[in-house]
């Protein structure tokens, strides 16, 4: 059986990597899992956010929960505010610019975010902030897909 802290230092891991996803973009539990070196362990993602304290900070960042979407693209309900949690995360992730549909569901394609550009990896830590800003850093145009 692992131990408390071996528990914590996963949590943390996992909120090191959501603490990194860019304002505008979304990322699968399954991503952030495999991200945080934990392949197959979406569910351990949830449950790291369910328990992430409030105004929790990783590097100074806050750790933007929202930002998390199941695989399907749709915001998964939270088991202790399932009437209105979801409806603040889409709040929240509108705020930033992500289209979000009636039924929850957000378009992966369009606001998927790949891992890049966020100080993932140590090849991007040499670089200067202009430098590291691309494609993955702004929020995505997606003007084709709006509709009137």
């Amino acid at each position: 059986m692992p131990s408390p802290a071996a528990g914590a230092n996963t949590f943390h891991s996992i909120w090191r990597v959501v603490s990194r996803i860019p304002r505008g973009r979304v990322a699968t539990y399954g991503q952030v899992a495999r991200m945080a070196g934990l392949p197959g362990a979406a569910r351990t993602v949830g449950w790291a956010l369910g328990a992430l304290p409030g105004g929790a900070r990783i590097d100074g960042r806050a750790i933007p929960w929202h930002r998390v979407i199941n695989a399907s693209g749709r915001i998964s309900p939270r088991a202790r505010d399932a009437g209105g949690e979801g409806g603040r995360q889409a709040r929240r992730l509108a705020g930033e610019g992500v289209r979000v549909s009636r039924a929850g569901r957000i378009d992966l394609g369009c606001f998927g975010w790949d891992g890049a550009y966020a100080g993932a990896s140590a090849a991007g830590r040499g670089r200067s902030a202009a430098a590291r800003k691309g494609p993955a850093s702004r929020v995505p145009n997606c003007s084709s897909q709006r509709r009137a």
